[in-house]
């Protein structure tokens, strides 16, 4: 997480260089997707490429050091990504939640929801979570696993409501098509972290929880503008200035 924090900081200092992703569809349901990205101060410039097709995902990180052009590492990703995704909802938990904040809800339950909950636990004072997800099986599941890795309660419950109802911090971490909360039943001092959401058609968030915050806040301008549903979608109409949105 440490590592996720200082990165972000030196994109606002200027010595970090994070380019917006790219995809190339190779055919119905696959394409090969491509990010770049270098940090000055470590000396070090990357890039991540990862393709999806109907067997899953697959990802890779190559590091290469800057001032010779030598490859220092290629890394199998998938972990990986699983580490900084969750990394980066933590760096937001630290810095722009409310105090005292002890419950982490948690809307889904697949591949990533495991890290997002951890990086809040590290770095909140939360001493129990809620989780709902539509797959019973996965979210029980998940309750007992993250229950016993934590060492807090994760009951799983039976509807998003009564997730958005116990959270201070709420996660949403899903493949939703559509909104997976109404956002009129936020409370004000939530803490709301949409991470699901990587595509320009889809958004976790309906126009209230977008609208009621006192700041939207993403990890990257650029990439945000390129494929955030839940921004792209309600600037189209108006409903929010890019002007009003900072980054992390």
């Amino acid at each position: 997480m440490l590592a996720v924090e200082d990165s972000l900081l030196q994109q606002a200092r200027g010595t970090a260089v994070n380019l917006p992703r790219g995809h190339e569809i190779a055919s119905p349901g696959v394409y090969i997707a491509h990010m770049q990205g270098a940090l000055h101060e470590q000396g070090v410039v990357g890039f991540k490429v990862y393709t999806v097709a109907p067997q899953g995902y697959k990802f890779l990180v190559y590091l290469i050091i800057m001032d010779t052009g030598q490859l220092l590492a290629i890394i199998e990703a998938n972990r990986l990504g699983q580490l900084r995704t969750g990394a980066a909802t933590g760096v937001s938990v630290k810095h722009m939640a409310r105090a005292g904040s002890r419950v982490a809800g948690v809307l889904g339950s697949g591949f990533q929801a495991g890290t997002q909950l951890e990086a809040v636990w590290r770095v909140a004072d939360v001493d129990s979570a809620v989780v709902y997800s539509r797959n019973s099986p996965n979210r029980i599941a998940f309750a007992k696993r993250m229950s016993n890795q934590l060492g807090i309660s994760v009951p799983a419950v039976d509807s998003a409501r009564e997730v958005v109802d116990a959270a201070d911090v709420l996660i949403t971490i899903t493949a939703s098509g559509s909104p997976v909360f109404d956002g009129k039943w936020l409370r004000p001092g939530m803490h709301v972290a949409a991470v699901g959401g990587a595509n320009e058609y889809v958004t976790e968030l309906d126009d209230d929880a977008i609208l009621r915050p006192e700041a939207l806040v993403v990890d990257s301008l650029a990439q945000a503008r390129k494929e955030c549903g839940e921004l792209l979608m309600p600037a189209s109409r108006g409903l929010v200035l890019w002007e009003q949105v900072r980054e992390l």
